[in-house]
C-alpha cells in the first residue's frame, strides 16, 4: 500500500510503498478514508519531537474495518471508525480509575504483542505514529485505538473527531470542566483553539475571548462561538483580556504550545483560577512561572493531555452533537488534499492561516 514515510528529522514526507502484517488476535484492520494534518506530526517532521525512523505520521483518522482478529468481537467488516491515539490497555491502575487516556501500557499498543512493528518497508521495520500511522492507504491498529460512529457520519470530517475536535472540546468539558456562566479565553484559534471556543460554547460559557494574531482566524473563530476577539499582532493580549473581564478570566486555554503564550495564558485568569496548557511544546521547552504569585493568588497551570479523554464515550457523542446540528465540523475543514499533497499541506499550516487540511483516500 502507499504511505507517507518520514525518513529524516528535519525532513519531508516520502510517498512510498510499505506493508503490513496480518492482524494479531486483538487488532483490526481498517481501510483508511480520511486523515486530518495536525500540528503534532508537524513537529516531528520539523524535528521538535523526535521519533524512531522511519515512520509513518498521521493519527488524526477514519476509516472502514476490513478484518479483525481472532479475539475482537466488538468490530466486524464494514465498521466505519474513528481512530483516536489515547489507546488503552483497560488493565493499568489508570485505566482502573477511569483515566484511560494516561494508560500506562498506551506505548505497548503501538507494536504487534511481540514488540515488533506492523509496518515494514521492505525488510526494515516502519515505525507507527502513536500506534496509528494513518498517512497510510490502510491501518493496523490495536482494538483499543478505535470506536464505532454512527454510519450518518460523513468519515472525512469524522476524522477530526479523533485529535482537534475531542481535545479542544474535551479540554473544556472534561478537563476544565467549565460551567455555564463561566468567561474563558482561548489563545491561538487554529483546529484545536477553534474547538475549545466552540467547546466553551456548548457548556454555556458567558464570555468566550479568542485570541490570535491573524485576523481571518479570528473572524473564524466569532462563527465558533467567541463573543470577543483579541488580536495580540496589535494589542498587548493579557491587558486586553483582563480589561475585557475587569480583572482576568476563569479559565484561560493555551493552544499553540509556546512558553510565551504559557505565561501570557497564566497572566490572564483571575486568583483561584487555573490556566491550561493545551497546544503541544516542543521537546526541552521549559515555562517560567512567577512562584510568589501562584502561591499567594492561588493560581495554577495545568496541562491536559487529549481533553482527558474517554474516546469510546466521547467521539459518539461528538459525532451526535455533529448530527443534531450543535457541534461544527464542516467549518474546519480548509482543504481536502490527496496523500501526495501532504508536504503541501504541511507548508499551508506553517504559514498559520488556514484551519484544517484533511487527506482524502
Amino acid at each position: 500500500m502507499r504511505a507517507a514515510v518520514l525518513e529524516t528529522q528535519p525532513g519531508e514526507l516520502v510517498i512510498d510503498e510499505i506493508t503490513l502484517t496480518k492482524p494479531d488476535a486483538d487488532e483490526v484492520l481498517i481501510q483508511t478514508v480520511a486523515c486530518g494534518l495536525c500540528h503534532s506530526d508537524l513537529h516531528m517532521i520539523d524535528g521538535h519531537l523526535p521519533s524512531p525512523l522511519p515512520a509513518v505520521l498521521g493519527h488524526e483518522a477514519a476509516g472502514i474495518v476490513q478484518a479483525v482478529g481472532d479475539d475482537v468481537t466488538e468490530f466486524e467488516p464494514g465498521d466505519r471508525v474513528v481512530s483516536c491515539l489515547s489507546m488503552f490497555c483497560g488493565n493499568c491502575r489508570e485505566c482502573g480509575v477511569g483515566n484511560t487516556w494516561l494508560c500506562e501500557n498506551r506505548q505497548a499498543l503501538g507494536k504487534r504483542t511481540d514488540g515488533s512493528s506492523r509496518l515494514w518497508r521492505g525488510d526494515v521495520e516502519v515505525n507507527q505514529m502513536t500506534g496509528l500511522g494513518a498517512f497510510a492507504e490502510e491501518m493496523l491498529v490495536h482494538r483499543n485505538a478505535i470506536v464505532q460512529v454512527p454510519d450518518e457520519l460523513p468519515l472525512e470530517l469524522g476524522a477530526l473527531l479523533g485529535c482537534a475536535v475531542i481535545t479542544g472540546v474535551g479540554s473544556v468539558v472534561n478537563g476544565a470542566r467549565v460551567r455555564p456562566g463561566s468567561t474563558v479565553a482561548v489563545i491561538g484559534c487554529g483546529g484545536v483553539g477553534l474547538n475549545i471556543v466552540q467547546g466553551a460554547a456548548i457548556a454555556g460559557a458567558g464570555r468566550i475571548i479568542a485570541v490570535d494574531l491573524n485576523a481571518e482566524k479570528l473572524a473564524l473563530a466569532t462563527t465558533f462561538g467567541a463573543t470577543d476577539v483579541v488580536n495580540g499582532s496589535d494589542t498587548d493580549a493579557v491587558a486586553a483580556v483582563r480589561e475585557l473581564t475587569g480583572g482576568g478570566v476563569d479559565a484561560a486555554f493555551e493552544a499553540i504550545g509556546l512558553p510565551a503564550t504559557a505565561q501570557q495564558a497564566f497572566s490572564m485568569i483571575r486568583p483561584g483560577r487555573t490556566a491550561y496548557l493545551v497546544g503541544l511544546p516542543a521537546m526541552g521547552a521549559d515555562i517560567e512561572l512567577p512562584g510568589t504569585v501562584m502561591l499567594l493568588q492561588g493560581r495554577g497551570l495545568q496541562g491536559l493531555f487529549m481533553g482527558s479523554n474517554n474516546f469510546k464515550r466521547d467521539i459518539p457523542m461528538l459525532a451526535n452533537l455533529y448530527l443534531q446540528g450543535r457541534l461544527k465540523l464542516d467549518e474546519l475543514v480548509a482543504a481536502k488534499i490527496d496523500l501526495e499533497q501532504v508536504n503541501e499541506g504541511y507548508a499551508a499550516m506553517r504559514t498559520g492561516t488556514e484551519a484544517r487540511s484533511v487527506i482524502v483516500f
